[in-house]
Protein backbone atom coordinates (compact mmCIF):
# COMPACT_ATOMS: atom_id res chain seq x y z
CA UNK A 1 0.00 0.00 0.00
CA UNK A 2 1.30 3.19 -0.33
CA UNK A 3 2.69 5.75 1.80
CA UNK A 4 0.35 9.11 1.96
CA UNK A 5 1.89 11.79 1.33
CA UNK A 6 0.29 13.74 4.34
CA UNK A 7 0.08 12.91 8.06
CA UNK A 8 -2.08 10.29 9.08
CA UNK A 9 -3.71 12.51 12.22
CA UNK A 10 -7.24 11.95 14.51
CA UNK A 11 -8.41 14.39 12.59
CA UNK A 12 -7.29 12.57 9.32
CA UNK A 13 -8.86 9.51 10.98
CA UNK A 14 -12.11 11.01 12.24
CA UNK A 15 -12.65 12.53 8.57
CA UNK A 16 -12.35 9.35 7.22
CA UNK A 17 -14.15 7.39 9.71
CA UNK A 18 -17.35 9.16 8.65
CA UNK A 19 -16.35 9.12 4.86
CA UNK A 20 -16.45 12.86 4.76
CA UNK A 21 -14.28 13.91 1.62
CA UNK A 22 -11.60 16.38 2.15
CA UNK A 23 -8.22 17.49 0.17
CA UNK A 24 -5.14 18.09 2.24
CA UNK A 25 -3.07 20.91 1.95
CA UNK A 26 0.47 21.09 3.16
CA UNK A 27 2.26 24.29 3.45
CA UNK A 28 5.43 25.19 4.99
CA UNK A 29 4.59 26.18 9.07
CA UNK A 30 5.69 29.76 10.08
CA UNK A 31 5.53 29.94 14.10
CA UNK A 32 3.22 32.99 14.57
CA UNK A 33 2.53 33.20 10.97
CA UNK A 34 -1.31 32.30 11.37
CA UNK A 35 -4.06 32.15 8.93
CA UNK A 36 -2.17 34.91 6.51
CA UNK A 37 1.39 32.54 5.94
CA UNK A 38 -0.83 29.53 5.55
CA UNK A 39 -3.16 31.50 3.01
CA UNK A 40 -0.62 33.27 1.16
CA UNK A 41 1.03 29.78 0.70
CA UNK A 42 -1.96 27.94 -0.37
CA UNK A 43 -2.93 30.38 -3.01
CA UNK A 44 -6.43 31.17 -1.12
CA UNK A 45 -7.82 33.89 0.64
CA UNK A 46 -7.25 34.04 4.21
CA UNK A 47 -11.30 34.17 4.52
CA UNK A 48 -11.49 31.03 3.31
CA UNK A 49 -9.22 29.77 5.82
CA UNK A 50 -10.74 28.64 8.72
CA UNK A 51 -9.43 29.27 12.68
CA UNK A 52 -10.05 26.41 15.70
CA UNK A 53 -10.19 28.57 18.81
CA UNK A 54 -10.72 26.52 22.47
CA UNK A 55 -12.04 29.10 24.46
CA UNK A 56 -13.36 28.41 28.01
CA UNK A 57 -16.43 29.75 29.88
CA UNK A 58 -16.81 31.11 33.46
CA UNK A 59 -16.79 27.93 34.95
CA UNK A 60 -13.68 26.49 32.81
CA UNK A 61 -16.10 25.06 30.12
CA UNK A 62 -14.02 24.44 27.06
CA UNK A 63 -15.66 24.97 23.57
CA UNK A 64 -14.69 25.28 20.31
CA UNK A 65 -14.91 28.64 18.02
CA UNK A 66 -14.18 28.38 14.59
CA UNK A 67 -13.47 31.64 12.96
CA UNK A 68 -12.66 33.48 9.45
CA UNK A 69 -8.65 33.99 9.58
CA UNK A 70 -8.93 37.58 9.41
CA UNK A 71 -11.74 38.27 11.91
CA UNK A 72 -11.46 38.08 15.03
CA UNK A 73 -13.95 36.51 18.01
CA UNK A 74 -15.87 38.89 20.09
CA UNK A 75 -15.90 37.11 23.62
CA UNK A 76 -18.39 39.30 24.84
CA UNK A 77 -21.03 38.49 21.92
CA UNK A 78 -19.90 34.93 21.89
CA UNK A 79 -20.52 34.93 25.77
CA UNK A 80 -23.95 36.71 25.28
CA UNK A 81 -24.91 34.10 22.37
CA UNK A 82 -23.88 31.53 24.42
CA UNK A 83 -25.69 32.29 27.36
CA UNK A 84 -22.59 32.60 29.72
CA UNK A 85 -20.76 36.05 31.20
CA UNK A 86 -17.57 35.32 30.02
CA UNK A 87 -15.61 33.00 27.52
CA UNK A 88 -12.07 33.36 27.51
CA UNK A 89 -9.11 31.58 25.30
CA UNK A 90 -7.83 28.77 27.01
CA UNK A 91 -3.85 28.60 28.13
CA UNK A 92 -1.57 26.68 25.45
CA UNK A 93 -1.37 23.74 27.82
CA UNK A 94 -4.83 23.46 28.54
CA UNK A 95 -5.19 23.41 24.48
CA UNK A 96 -3.14 20.46 24.43
CA UNK A 97 -4.73 18.86 27.59
CA UNK A 98 -7.99 19.08 26.21
CA UNK A 99 -7.81 18.73 22.37
CA UNK A 100 -4.88 16.55 22.01
CA UNK A 101 -3.32 19.05 19.57
CA UNK A 102 -0.68 21.54 19.51
CA UNK A 103 -1.53 25.26 19.08
CA UNK A 104 -1.12 26.21 15.46
CA UNK A 105 -2.00 22.09 14.89
CA UNK A 106 -5.60 22.05 16.36
CA UNK A 107 -8.47 20.73 14.23
CA UNK A 108 -12.26 20.33 15.23
CA UNK A 109 -12.15 17.15 13.88
CA UNK A 110 -10.82 14.13 16.62
CA UNK A 111 -10.16 15.74 19.75
CA UNK A 112 -9.08 13.85 22.44
CA UNK A 113 -13.30 14.51 23.68
CA UNK A 114 -16.09 15.53 21.95
CA UNK A 115 -16.58 19.76 22.45
CA UNK A 116 -19.01 21.74 21.99
CA UNK A 117 -18.73 23.43 18.63
CA UNK A 118 -19.41 27.08 17.84
CA UNK A 119 -18.81 28.43 14.06
CA UNK A 120 -19.18 31.65 12.66
CA UNK A 121 -22.46 31.40 10.74
CA UNK A 122 -21.06 33.21 7.58
CA UNK A 123 -18.62 30.48 7.04
CA UNK A 124 -21.14 28.22 6.31
CA UNK A 125 -21.82 30.18 3.16
CA UNK A 126 -18.10 29.55 1.35
CA UNK A 127 -17.74 27.20 -1.38
CA UNK A 128 -14.53 25.92 0.32
CA UNK A 129 -12.79 26.34 3.35
CA UNK A 130 -9.63 25.18 4.87
CA UNK A 131 -8.84 24.26 8.21
CA UNK A 132 -6.53 22.73 10.47
CA UNK A 133 -6.13 18.75 9.89
CA UNK A 134 -4.42 18.20 13.28
CA UNK A 135 -0.90 19.48 12.37
CA UNK A 136 0.98 22.50 12.19
CA UNK A 137 1.51 23.13 8.24
CA UNK A 138 -1.35 21.12 7.11
CA UNK A 139 -5.23 21.83 6.33
CA UNK A 140 -7.72 20.32 4.63
CA UNK A 141 -9.58 22.01 1.91
CA UNK A 142 -13.82 20.77 2.86
CA UNK A 143 -17.31 21.99 1.95
CA UNK A 144 -19.01 23.07 5.37
CA UNK A 145 -21.65 21.26 4.56
CA UNK A 146 -19.29 18.54 6.04
CA UNK A 147 -18.17 20.42 8.62
CA UNK A 148 -22.12 21.00 9.80
CA UNK A 149 -22.40 16.98 9.07
CA UNK A 150 -19.18 16.12 11.64
CA UNK A 151 -19.62 18.38 13.93
CA UNK A 152 -22.83 19.97 14.12
CA UNK A 153 -21.86 23.32 15.10
CA UNK A 154 -23.57 26.00 16.73
CA UNK A 155 -24.10 28.68 14.43
CA UNK A 156 -23.00 32.23 16.19
CA UNK A 157 -22.64 36.20 14.73
CA UNK A 158 -19.79 36.89 16.73
CA UNK A 159 -17.05 37.88 14.21
CA UNK A 160 -15.07 41.22 14.12
CA UNK A 161 -12.53 42.84 12.59
CA UNK A 162 -8.61 41.97 13.09
CA UNK A 163 -7.10 44.45 15.53
CA UNK A 164 -4.45 46.14 13.67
Amino acid sequence: MPHPDYPITAGVRFLRERKIPFEPRLYDYEEHGGTAVAAGELGVQEHSVIKTLLMQTEDALPLLVLMHGDREVSQKELARSIGVKRVTPCSTADVQRITGYVVGGVSPFGTRSPLPVYVESFILQLPLIFINGGKRGFLVAVEPRYLVMALNPTEVHVAIAEAQ
